[in-house]
């Protein structure tokens, strides 16, 4: 898995003085992806949908194509599986993303939710909690929820 993970790291990103930060955003991505990976199984429901959901959502918000955005889910998987808590995660959004842009990834987690026409209790509370982690406010999170309703 780390070969895979390097791998990754090694095809995606910049050469020279460029490659920390190359590295930055990509753990950024990483981030975002294990978040959006945890909301679709918050419900044990492994939904064709959310998977799908997801995979736009990371091609859409990152502007990878899809075999990208494929091995970015793999990766985040792993992540994801292997990890114990969410503040690894939440402290990179929280260092590198305005409040706008976590606005925006709050949508996108209620865009995973509402992927299979259904909002689970687990699934509600997973992007509660993870909104306070990130520190996106109570309105902002209820505006976000409804303008993915409305859209649905």
């Amino acid at each position: 898995m780390l070969k895979a993970i390097k791998d990754f790291f090694d095809n995606y990103l910049i050469p020279g003085n460029e490659e920390s930060e190359a590295q930055l955003e990509q753990s950024i991505r990483l981030a975002v992806v294990v978040l959006l990976i945890e909301i679709a199984e918050s419900d044990y429901d492994h939904a064709t949908e959310e998977r799908h959901a997801i995979l736009n959502a990371i091609q859409k918000h990152f502007g990878l194509n899809r075999v990208s955005a494929e091995q970015l889910i793999a990766l985040a998987k792993q992540e994801h599986d292997d990890s114990t808590d969410y503040f690894q995660f939440t402290r990179l959004i929280n260092e590198h993303y305005s409040a706008e842009q976590k606005v925006k990834i709050v949508e996108t987690f209620w865009r995973v939710a509402f992927a299979d026409q259904e909002l689970h209790r687990y699934e509600e509370h997973v992007i509660r909690r993870l909104a306070d982690l990130i520190h996106v406010s109570h309105s902002d999170f209820i505006a976000a929820k409804h303008r993915v309703m409305n859209s649905s």
